[in-house]
């Protein structure tokens, strides 16, 4: 049963998914149904991380076929982090989702889609074959594209068009670069290519090969130049759709980079530098398209490439102390990212307006509320002992340690480009007299909510923003969990061995 442990979140998210598609005209029981299968998932969830935290990693091969002829499904302690942290950030966007979505968007699938894209995000974490990672993506972006159109508005079919055309370019990139390493190695399996790519002689074939896979995950993940697509798409869905894309879905193409660039291509000073460039540019060019736009949800989604930035930093880096800070800010911006789209979406209800120079007067409404929306704004600029702090430390720390100073002057830059559009987002919205607007544009649809409707709405802010607290004051144990996955990724011989089970390697 425990072995079986490592595809229950899958198994689950796909059952939750079918129950939801033969509950499709009965809304209040989707909701239901999505909520109660989120406080399951995130069971589940925790049952697995604490397997893998006592156990090692864990492995099993669909099937029956050994490695590296199946299909392998692997949880390390990277894989179960991440399955958790979707789960956290799955609940919080369902509740919210319940609240905040009209019953006309819920009548088409709203639910069922949104928990195939869960299923999608756990099957990516936990694939150990690198062509069913490329499946898990396709199953990502067929079910953002359904969420990212759902109400058929000019705004969401233009962004969704950006969307979809972009990933589709990232796919077909994903997929020649797939084609190349098989012909190269004869292999898919990632523990396998790890060996094989490493006995090839014609290094410069393998480092085109790795550029292409470079792009194709740079693409999904919104590293500069490749991020234009997302604050062009991101800020028109509905703000619990956007909370689960700024929170999850671009971290999908971090770990892709994280994994593929640990584990198959590794040690190659060009590509490590490579990346670092695109690092330090994706900071300070999304911090800057952050600092000139007012629609609140724009400069949220600048900010998510912003800080892109930071995890890719680490892993241009590549040393232990640099990966950890690249893990610690993970887990951080998850949870942080998906709580500033939910922030947006309420903000929105009460004002109903998104435009931070026509906002106004919160504080002076609802001063509970604000100091709530202060926990994740202030947690994303990292001011101490909030969770954004610590990871910045361990980056500072690995590029003072490689003399790299260009590298600590963009993480301050973007440090305090965050800081300052964050004070902006504060000023404006929260200290700031009232500002009148015309009737059509203030409808303040929080105000004629019953009591229960507005704590559906706030529970899921509250819920993630204990979650960010616990990062910041509990960061002991965040960075013990950050330095072991570290430690793992740096030696992936731990991860190789639970593929192939006691000495069934085959010769590369």
């Amino acid at each position: 049963m425990t072995q079986q442990l490592v595809i229950y979140p899958l198994l689950f998210q796909l059952f939750l998914s079918i129950i939801l598609m033969f509950s499709w005209k009965k809304i209040s029981w989707q909701r239901v149904i999505s909520i109660g299968g989120g406080i399951v998932n995130i069971a589940l969830s925790i049952w697995l991380f604490s397997y893998i935290w006592k156990e090692g990693p864990q492995t099993i091969q669909a099937g029956n076929w050994a490695a590296p002829f199946g299909i392998t499904f692997i949880a390390d302690s990277l894989a179960a982090t991440l399955v958790l942290l979707t789960a956290i950030s799955g609940l919080a966007v369902s509740a919210f989702s319940a609240s905040s979505i009209v019953a006309a968007r819920l009548k088409f699938g709203y639910f069922p889609i949104f928990h195939f894209l869960l299923l999608g995000l756990n099957g990516a974490f936990l694939t150990g074959d690198i062509f069913n990672l490329y499946v898990w993506f396709e199953i990502i972006i067929i079910s953002s594209f359904v969420l990212i159109t759902l109400g058929g508005e000019k705004a969401q079919l233009e962004g969704a068009v950006k969307y979809f055309t972009m990933n589709i370019l990232a796919s077909m990139i994903f997929l020649t670069a797939i084609a190349v390493l098989y012909g190269l190695t004869g292999s898919l399996n990632m523990a396998d290519l790890s060996l094989k790519v490493a006995a090839i002689e014609n290094r410069g074939l393998v480092e085109i090969t790795a550029i292409l896979f470079l792009v194709a995950f740079g693409i999904k993940a919104a590293v500069f130049p490749l991020y234009f697509w997302l604050p062009a798409s991101y800020h028109t869905p509905p703000s619990a759709v956007s909370a689960i894309f700024g929170g999850l879905l671009t971290k999908v193409g971090v770990y892709a980079l994280i994994r593929v660039f640990t584990l198959i291509f590794v040690g190659d000073v060009f590509l490590q530098n490579t990346i670092l460039v695109m690092a330090v540019l994706t900071l300070i060019s999304g911090g800057l398209g952050a600092l000139i736009h007012n629609n609140l949800r724009k400069v949220f989604s600048y900010l998510i490439i912003c800080h892109i930035g930071y995890m890719i930093v680490g892993l241009g880096l590549f040393t232990e102390v640099a990966l950890a800070g690249t893990i610690f800010y993970l887990i951080h911006d998850i949870v942080v990212k998906t709580n500033l789209f939910m922030v947006s979406g309420l903000i929105y209800r009460i004002k109903g307006n998104n435009n931070i120079r026509s906002l106004g007067g919160l504080y002076a409404e609802y001063p509970k509320l604000s100091l709530l929306i202060a926990i994740p704004l202030f947690s994303l600029v990292g001011i101490p002992p909030l969770s954004g702090f610590w990871p910045k430390i361990s980056l500072i720390t690995a590029a003072f340690t490689e003399r790299n100073w260009y590298v600590i002057g963009a993480i301050i830059f973007a440090s305090l480009i965050t800081m300052i559009i964050i004070a902006k987002v504060w000023a404006n919205v929260v200290w700031k007299d009232k500002t009148d607007l015309p009737k059509r544009l203030n409808f303040r649809y929080f105000d004629k909510l019953n009591t229960i409707r507005k704590t559906q709405l706030v529970a899921p802010i509250i819920f993630l923003s204990l979650i960010s607290l616990y990062i910041g004051f509990g960061a002991e144990h965040v960075q013990l969990l950050s330095s072991r996955v570290a430690g793992e990724l740096m030696d992936n011989q731990q991860y190789i061995e639970a593929v192939f089970k006691k000495g069934l390697i085959l010769e590369p």
